[in-house]
């Protein structure tokens, strides 16, 4: 996979960057390969790094009393990173995992840094990346308050339409809050109309 092709996807799909930017991200970033069921950062982690999915699938998701409660879902041309530990310096609260075997460009948050003092385009990308990220966790608060859980289930399809054949259907039931046993039967009215 070319790197150069990955950074000029992101250019135009994204936000449109100078080739000078381009040129200087292709040269700070990594392409991985991982394998599924790898943990990218795990709890109590510090994690400086962010990834941009070129292929695959990855979830965040916490343990609380020995609980897996999955807090987010990334897919090809999405970011994922330990928020508060990425922007805050904290330990990370949560565990981000590979959930299918995936090719990932991993970018340290200095050189993302580094990148948006020097050209404000790439500044600007941040900028718009953080407040869509805003924007779904807030949709995400108002859907877990108020929708009944065959709507948040119905919304997250229209949303990703093959999410159920990505994920196991236990982290996306644990996504909309909703028991497994919940989902199954949401499901099976579905199939039925």
């Amino acid at each position: 996979m070319d790197k150069k092709a990955i950074i000029q996807h992101i250019s135009d799909s994204i936000f449109e960057l100078p080739t000078s930017c381009q040129e200087e991200l292709c040269e700070r970033s990594k392409l991985i390969s991982v394998d599924k069921k790898q943990i990218l950062i795990r709890e109590e982690q510090y994690s400086d790094k962010m990834f941009f999915v070129v292929e695959g699938a990855l979830r965040a998701y916490y343990l609380k009393k020995g609980n897996d409660i999955t807090d987010w879902f990334a897919f090809e041309n999405e970011f994922i990173c330990s928020i508060q530990s990425f922007f805050t310096g904290v330990p990370s609260p949560h565990f981000v995992e590979v959930i299918s075997d995936s090719v990932l460009l991993e970018i340290s948050q200095s050189d993302i840094f580094f990148l948006s003092e020097k050209y404000r385009e790439f500044e600007r990308m941040g900028n718009l990346l953080t407040t869509q990220t805003m924007l779904q966790l807030q949709q995400r608060v108002v859907s877990l308050q108020f929708e009944t859980a065959q709507q948040k289930y119905l919304n997250l399809l229209k949303e990703k339409p093959d999410i159920e054949l990505r994920v196991p259907l236990i982290h996306i039931a644990s996504y909309l809050g909703i028991t497994i046993e919940t989902l199954s039967r949401i499901r099976g009215k579905k199939e039925k109309i």
